[in-house]
């Protein structure tokens, strides 16, 4: 197996560097977190928003990081890589995210409901764990760590576009989260692809490494109403956890039964488990702030396990076949497609809001009060639209560039194994 650590330690050694200089030159605490806030207010903002924030917090190290253990040979990579882009992404989407959108010259961290500095570094991060997934056990760290600088700064382009130029609304990132990481990250691993990873023995799983995959998936089922109703304030809030809760159930009940009954000796599979049951969050974020009735979110999440669920069973091995994309996760199938279905499913309901249902809450959700409803949802579609242009075009070069050498390409007796970078 060839040694990279010198590579690795170079990049992440650089790369702290030129962190600590970005910082120490123009980030500074906000002034709620400064040393002349004494503001009760802004404590008890703080202990509203923070749990929630540590919810989301252990869905990207613990729900993320334990989900991809399932290759056999692979979980130190996983679970551990998995840790090491989180830190990454954090830092330099702090950088990244408040460049993009206020053009200022200090950036302030704060977790208030004026901002949240922490919190959307964390969907950053999430964005880059979901890319990470399609090419789990086919790339290095070094190539890991170009891909999440790279896509942090087209996830944030795609938030530029989506959420301030088009105001479309997706309070869980069911477009510029799930959809734009999943496709971002199989643009990806559609040019990286050899004929050997299709043939790796090392990519299966084994007993015990699926129980542990089932612990991230746990993980990931319980918090997920947090990951989308955090970023909401009242009963936008509220509606957001409500209506996640309800699909998430009825997306694992729907799973369980289609995983049975597409098999041919009518048993239960566990990727199906420990998949498609999350994909009801998915689907379910970017209206989970609307006005979806608690029967409708029971629908999306019924739906978004049937899209799921089939992906896995059918779609996937065809896509494999036919257009030679080897999605290791499974992405595609948990956070592209219901990704999509989510924003469709905006749309349709934006298109029908209307002031006299929503009340207070109309101008909260629907910022531009110019447009009409049948605009707003025809923005979610422009929005979705250019999400996934924006995420396969830049996935597209970004794989071209990790397919350098110098970025420490694997050869075949290297995929899914962890030997070659851990001490096992």
């Amino acid at each position: 197996y060839s040694n990279t650590r010198g590579k690795a330690t170079a990049l992440l050694l650089v790369a702290q560097a030129i962190f600590l200089v970005l910082f120490g030159l123009f980030v500074d605490y906000d002034v709620s977190a400064g040393p002349r806030n004494s503001s009760l207010s802004t404590h008890s903002t703080l202990a509203h928003y923070y749990p929630m924030y540590q919810d989301v917090h252990v869905m990207m190290v613990i729900g993320f990081g334990f989900l991809m253990t399932f290759l056999k040979r692979h979980g130190f990579g996983s679970v551990g890589f998995n840790f090491l882009l989180t830190c990454f992404v954090i830092q330099w989407s702090i950088l990244v995210n408040d460049f993009s959108f206020t053009y200022r010259l200090t950036i302030t961290i704060w977790l208030t409901e004026c901002s949240y500095s922490l919190l959307e570094a964390d969907f950053a991060v999430a964005t880059v764990l979901i890319s990470f997934g399609a090419v789990l056990g086919v790339v290095s760290p070094v190539q890991l760590i170009m891909m999440a600088t790279i896509e942090v700064v087209c996830y944030n382009i795609s938030i530029y576009v989506g959420i301030v130029q088009f105001q479309a609304t997706d309070i869980g990132g069911s477009m510029f989260i799930h959809a734009f990481g999943a496709y971002f990250g199989l643009a990806v691993a559609r040019v990286l692809y050899k004929k050997s990873q299709t043939n790796s023995r090392k990519e299966g799983s084994e007993y015990h490494s699926d129980i542990f995959a089932m612990i991230g998936t746990l993980f990931l089922w319980l918090y997920w109403p947090s990951f989308n109703a955090a970023p909401g304030n009242g009963t936008e809030r509220h509606r957001a956890v409500i209506n996640t809760v309800l699909s998430l159930a009825a997306c694992t009940v729907v799973t369980f039964a289609l995983s049975a009954v597409t098999d041919k000796k009518n048993k239960l599979d566990m990727v199906h488990i420990q998949n498609a049951t999350l994909a009801g969050g998915v689907a379910m974020g970017a209206s989970a702030d609307l006005l979806v009735q608690p029967f409708g979110a029971l629908l999306i999440g019924s739906s978004a396990a049937v899209v799921s669920t089939l992906g896995f069973r059918y779609l996937q091995p065809l896509l494999q076949r036919t257009i030679k994309l080897h999605d290791t996760c499974g992405v595609h199938n948990l956070h592209g497609m219901p990704g999509v279905l989510g924003a469709v499913i905006s749309a349709i309901i934006a298109a029908v809001a209307n002031k006299a249902a929503y009340q207070d809450s109309y101008h909260e959700l629907f910022k531009n009060t110019l447009r009409t409803p049948g605009q707003n949802g025809g923005f979610q579609i422009a929005a979705l639209v250019v999400v996934l242009a924006i995420a396969i075009s830049t996935g597209t070069i970004t794989g071209l560039l990790l397919k350098l050498q110098v970025w420490d390409n694997l050869t075949a007796v290297e995929l899914f194994e962890d030997e070659v970078f851990w001490e096992v």
